[in-house]
């Protein structure tokens, strides 16, 4: 359970090693305290969890480390519970500080621009490597849902694809004419000779050079490559790119609830936090272009 988190840190949201590092020291307390109460990290319940804290506030750890215990043990059990590891998350029913959420790292338009005309369409892994950038904008996927898609999840004619979410959970996601564009060229010029070194290729829509299912440690080294190509500072991750995907339909009229069933998520409070990144945005707009946004000089 662990290690399937960490892993999901690394390859799927792009944490720096420190950061993982740091989710992997803070668990590693929980895993102490487990080993002292005769449990697996799968059948802690909330009161479990609860002592937990409170040893750590009589081992003397400040309220700002416990809140950042408290994250990552929230966020390894929100995982478990997605992955169908756990039947219910014992840590939503814990009550402690919680550290300032920062807003979501996004990309903005000519960086999502410079990104998706970073691979080098004129060869295979080219058009693989740009089909699956403009898809991963267009829609929004998570990159776990990205790299399990088959052939058979699209429907090019009315334009929309069905992917398996967190959970297990099957949702309808549409896509747009440049994403479509970009799929059918890999699938004629660039899938096909994926297929012909590997005679039992899988029906993976995205394949490796050797016919195999894309994975996301391969995904996440192709995106990585095509951020510096474009000069993209700062963290690149899927994420970053399914919360520009967010940020920008939010930014130009989408409601909250379209965008909350767009990107799978069962709570529209996790949606929510998007609504802050646009209002940071219309400040700025509003302080830049309004002729009485400043105070007056007199």
């Amino acid at each position: 359970m662990k290690n399937s988190f960490l892993h999901y840190l690394e390859v799927e949201r792009g944490l720096s090693p420190n950061t993982i590092t740091a989710y992997r020291r803070d668990i590693a307390k929980l895993e102490l305290f487990v080993t002292g109460k005769r449990k697996t990290l799968a059948s802690l319940t909330a009161g479990d969890l609860r002592d937990f804290l409170r040893d750590l506030h009589r081992h003397g750890l400040s309220l700002r480390s416990i809140a950042r215990v408290s994250s990552a043990v929230r966020g390894l059990y929100r995982f478990a519970a997605a992955e169908g590891t756990i039947r219910i998350d014992p840590a939503e029913q814990i009550d402690s500080a919680r550290l300032p959420k920062s807003l979501p790292r996004y990309l903005n338009l000519d960086e999502v621009d410079s990104l998706l005309e970073a691979p080098d369409t004129a060869m295979p892994e080219g058009l693989r490597d740009r089909a699956m950038l403009e898809l991963l904008y267009a829609t929004g996927l998570r990159v776990s849902e990205l790299i399990t898609l088959r052939i058979d999840d699209f429907n090019f004619d009315i334009g929309y694809l069905v992917c398996q979410g967190k959970g297990r959970k099957e949702r309808v996601v549409p896509f747009g004419r440049s994403a479509k564009q970009w799929i059918e060229r890999y699938l004629r010029g660039g899938r096909p000779s994926f297929v012909r070194r590997a005679p039992d290729a899988e029906d993976a829509m995205f394949l490796s050079r050797l016919g195999k299912a894309m994975t996301r440690q391969r995904f996440f080294q192709i995106l990585k490559a095509c951020g510096r190509t474009a000069g993209i500072r700062g963290a690149l991750s899927p994420h970053v790119v399914r919360h520009s995907f967010a940020t920008h339909l939010l930014e130009r009229g989408a409601d909250l609830r379209s965008l909350q069933l767009m990107l799978g998520h069962s709570n529209i409070g996790t949606t929510q936090i998007y609504t802050h990144v646009s209002r940071e945005r219309l400040r700025r707009i509003y302080d830049s272009h309004h002729p009485r946004a400043k105070a007056p000089t007199k």
